[in-house]
């Protein structure tokens, strides 16, 4: 396919690598000239210095001829200029960055007049992802499926854990878990594990299970079950807003702490459920001033990767249960896991597995595409897919598909049951069936897991 990428920040980039990864012919554009520079020396794309919404600008791009645009830049308008004016030269879809909540809940019922084929809001994406977490906070990092009736999680085997030392037939057969480790990630290597993986302590596992299920496993695993009452949130921009809306909805005190004085008054005046602290979070004495101790959770939004780790890691070594700390530089995760540093986020990779996905659905129409998350870090990717007719081997068992190396069934939804998938489980017609692959074998449809598909 051919992309135009205008804005190439954190988002912008990160798309314009994985996408170019995935062989599509990509153009960034961008009025930084240094930005520019940056992209055409570490990345395979083509690129233009110049304003992306200017009728001559995408033109020169070629933009009429694409199959996509999609807009991230800073400025909302901007955005929804590019895509009103790459609309009317000719290109297929549009996909805007939106940030203002006013134009989110315009955009609904004005889509068709923007020549929108899809919007995209990082800080309400990342805030809902934040907040996913902080519902079960035993686990590192969890990724819902089939309408939330499954869930993705993950944990990491620690000494005393009953995972420790277990080969993975014998969580059926010995702890009795309807479960699957679907993804294993050790010395920062992946493995897409068979019955005979023997785990131990250190590993991070990703484990697929019905939402039914997710408490029988704690309690077997007898993983801490403690209830989110209270959050400390360190920084007040725009994700410490969209998720002071949904604790403040669900009953749970907040406290944000955010050292621009402007920005604090701003904050306490929209959010009076909320205390709202004008000081600075990174400072020792303000965290143990306000309560760091007696918190159930530390949330670290600043703009400052290196802060909001530090500010984690403090929280973690004094004993606050649950910690999230947001990363815009998604190799920190990788660099500090072997310390306890809790669950990370990445707002440029939240966004970009929404992206991803439906430039993956748009570039092959069989692909019926529901669901992509990518998970360990960037490393691997579970997609959910629609069976449909075009489908290989539908109502074969599963024993006797032939799959490609790395490639995991995880999961069967069929009619509303949720089947962990064993040798002689089949996959029908209009089910939906989750599959967990590493991130650099990308597949775009359902057929592509078979090792005879051509």
């Amino acid at each position: 396919m051919k992309i135009v990428i205008v804005g190439c920040g954190k988002v912008g980039y990160a798309l314009a690598a994985q996408l170019s990864a995935e062989n599509h012919d990509i153009t960034v554009v961008d009025n930084n000239s240094r930005v520019i520079e940056k992209a055409q020396e570490t990345l395979d794309v083509m690129s233009m210095s110049g304003n992306g919404a200017a009728l001559a600008i995408q033109q020169e791009a070629r933009v009429g001829e694409a199959d996509l645009l999609i807009a991230t830049t800073s400025s909302d308008e901007l955005n929804l200029l590019c895509c009103i004016v790459a609309k009317r030269l000719g290109c297929r879809h549009t996909i805007s960055r939106v940030r203002n909540t006013d134009y989110m809940n315009q955009l609904t019922f004005m889509r068709d007049d923007f020549g929108l084929s899809m919007t995209v809001n990082p800080e309400y994406a990342t805030a809902r992802t934040i907040w996913r977490f902080l519902q079960f906070p035993s686990f590192l990092k969890i990724d819902s499926f089939a309408k939330g009736r499954v869930e993705l999680v993950e944990l990491k085997i620690t000494e005393n854990s009953v995972l420790n030392g277990k080969s993975l037939d014998k969580l059926s057969t010995e702890l009795h878990l309807k479960v699957l480790v679907c993804v294993v990630e050790r010395d920062n290597r992946i493995f897409i594990p068979k019955g005979d993986f023997v785990l131990r302590e250190g590993d991070k596992i990703n484990v697929t299970a019905p939402r039914s299920e997710l408490t029988k496993m704690i309690k077997t695993l007898g993983i801490s079950t403690q209830k989110i009452r209270n959050v400390m949130v360190v920084g007040g921009g725009r994700i410490a807003e969209y998720l002071a809306e949904e604790l403040i909805r669900s009953g749970v005190d907040v406290k944000i702490i955010e050292r621009d004085r402007e920005r604090s008054i701003e904050l306490a005046s929209r959010y009076p459920e909320a205390l709202i602290i004008n000081d600075d979070g990174s400072i020792h004495d303000v965290l143990m001033a306000e309560g760091i101790r007696e918190t159930d959770a530390v949330v670290t939004l600043t703009g400052i990767d290196e802060q909001n780790l530090v500010i984690s890691l403090y929280a973690g070594h004094i004993g606050v249960p649950k910690t999230i700390t947001k990363l815009n530089r998604s190799e920190y995760s990788e660099l500090f896991s072997d310390r306890e540093l809790g669950s990370t986020v990445c707002p440029k990779e939240v966004i970009a597995s929404e992206i991803i996905r439906y430039v993956r659905s748009i570039d092959n129409s069989d692909a019926s595409i529901i669901t992509l998350h990518r998970i360990v870090d960037g490393k691997a990717e579970a997609i959910e897919f629609i069976a449909n007719a075009q489908t290989t081997g539908l109502d074969i068992p599963l024993k006797d598909l032939k799959l490609k190396k790395n490639i995991l069934i995880a999961c069967i939804n069929h009619d509303g049951k949720i089947i962990i998938p064993r040798g002689m489980d089949r996959i029908s017609y209009g089910d939906t069936v989750i599959i967990v692959t590493a991130a650099d074998e990308p597949i775009s449809e359902l057929n592509d897991i078979f090792e005879d598909n051509n």
